[in-house]
């Protein structure tokens, strides 16, 4: 699958830190090397594309030491979907499959990975705003935006994960320590992320998609909107319309080729992975597979039965091509390595699965569609505008074209949270969709109970880990109950 090249040797080798320790503000390697790297518009662009970098992660398969690898993305589905009722990993052994049961500990690694990170991809923003003089006038101001959404879209995840973290808005030396890590209220945290991608909506244009982009600092900011403590649900209707409006995004026609017609024209938002290339490409796509083992574990994102029904009562054409039960397990499809043929037995899953391409999928069009909805629901229960009943049924009418056009009149929130959940489906959202809708505790309690698992309350953030609060020297402090 073809890929931007996120980053240059020579800019790898100056975004590591020379003290492995220092992750919320790692130092490059030397200050000569920095200086003397951004010397162009060039150097300064291909420190931008660092960023994304960070975000794209390491392979899992290309180094396995399981501390410290900035996993970027790759990890995302443990923190997420495995804590919902719509996945589990296949096995109880090791810290990955402590998501799904909600034991996870302030020493989990994969949450400690995530949570460092996201933190390099906020210190490599918060970096490349000193060169920013550097680039050729005409570019500053669209490097900035650029720097400042990723760092805005860092933050959302980490807010939504951990609570209060804390905020660094630039590069401060290590012995800094409060600066570093003070933990931030929330309130102040989105303050920030809203006002970074502000600036990326009324800079940026749509000329990317596997970078950052007006649209989608317009999608990700109603999301943001629609996640505050206090939801500006306004505010997001209409980033939403503005997006609809533009003319520049569609649903694909068929709903696999959402996933394997890269770029197409419903992605608004990917990181871009490189199939066969171990500095570029992802691990997680194998990971998936189960009834034949092709990644390094036993299969993760294991479908659950509940899910299942679901899709069974309100997916139409998406169940074939979101998952497959192969007897043994019950597997997602979004992601199948490239060359997959889970159609003979036993399935195959391509020539080098562990080095996938798959895109990891950030905003996509459909998101934006339902979101519409959600913002018109607003604090109510349905909502009867005509242009969110619309939105709601263009996802209606590609999973029921035999049916279609389908007809409607009103969508209730429940209604909502079920289409979401069987239309993004193991896409990473239905965590942050059951905390939206305020339906977290009780979805995943009655889910628990069902499964054998105990969940309380204190799941609802993932612990602070342990590592980074013995680094701050107790400053940083810990969640309720961990």
């Amino acid at each position: 699958m073809k890929n931007i090249k996120y980053i240059a040797v020579a800019v790898a080798t100056l975004f590591m830190s020379c003290d492995a320790d220092e992750f919320l503000n790692p130092i490059p390697d030397t200050v000569v090397v920095e200086e003397s790297f951004f010397q162009t518009d060039a150097d300064v662009e291909a420190g931008i594309l660092g960023i994304y970098d960070a975000l794209q992660g390491v392979n899992e398969n290309t180094t396995t030491n399981i501390g410290r690898a900035n996993r970027g993305m790759q990890f995302e589905h443990l923190l997420t979907e495995h804590r919902t009722d719509n996945t589990r990993n296949a096995t109880l052994e090791g810290s990955k499959s402590d998501f799904h049961r909600y034991v996870v500990n302030a020493n989990n690694v994969e949450s400690e990975d995530f949570y460092q990170s996201m933190y390099e991809v906020i210190f490599r923003a918060n970096n490349i705003f000193k060169f920013i003089p550097i680039a050729d006038a005409g570019n500053q101001a669209r490097y900035s935006a650029e720097a400042k959404f990723l760092r805005a879209y860092a933050y959302f995840k980490l807010v939504r994960l951990f609570g209060d973290v804390p905020l660094v808005t630039e590069v401060v030396g290590v012995e800094d320590k409060e600066a570093l890590f003070t933990r931030i209220p929330v309130a102040e945290i989105y303050a920030q992320i809203v006002e970074d991608l502000q600036e990326a909506v009324a800079v940026l244009d749509n000329t990317h998609k596997s970078r950052a982009s007006k649209a989608a600092a317009q999608g990700i900011l109603a999301k943001v909107y629609l996640s505050l403590p206090n939801p500006d649900y306004t505010a997001a209707q209409q980033l939403c319309e503005a997006i609809i409006a533009s003319g520049d995004f569609a649903l694909q026609s068929n709903f696999s080729d959402v996933f394997y017609n890269e770029l197409n024209d419903e992605i608004i938002f990917a990181l871009q992975y490189d199939f066969g290339n171990p500095l570029e490409s992802q691990s997680f796509s194998s990971e998936f597979t189960s009834s034949v083992r092709q990644g390094r574990e036993d299969g993760q994102n294991i479908v659950n039965d509940n899910l299942v029904a679901d899709f069974s009562a309100f997916g139409g054409v998406r169940g074939p091509q979101s998952f497959i039960n192969l007897g043994s397990s019950i597997e997602v499809t979004k992601f199948l390595p490239e060359g997959s043929d889970i159609t003979v037995s036993p399935p195959t899953y391509g020539e080098n699965p562990r080095n996938a391409g798959n895109d990891y999928i950030a905003l996509r069009y459909a998101d934006v569609l339902l979101m519409h909805v959600e913002a018109a629901i607003g604090p109510g229960t349905s909502t009867t505008d005509a242009g969110a009943v619309q939105s709601f049924l263009q996802i209606r009418d590609r999973a029921f074209p035999d049916t279609a056009p389908n007809a409607l009149t009103t969508v209730s929130k429940e209604e909502l949270l079920t289409e979401r959940r069987v239309e993004l489906a193991f896409e990473n959202q239905r965590w942050f969709d059951l905390l939206r809708f305020d339906e977290a505790d009780n979805v995943l309690s009655d889910h628990a109970d069902e499964m054998g698992y105990v969940f309380s309350p204190r799941a609802l953030l993932l612990p602070i880990p342990d590592r980074e609060i013995n680094l701050s020297d107790g400053l940083l402090t810990q969640n309720p109950g961990y």
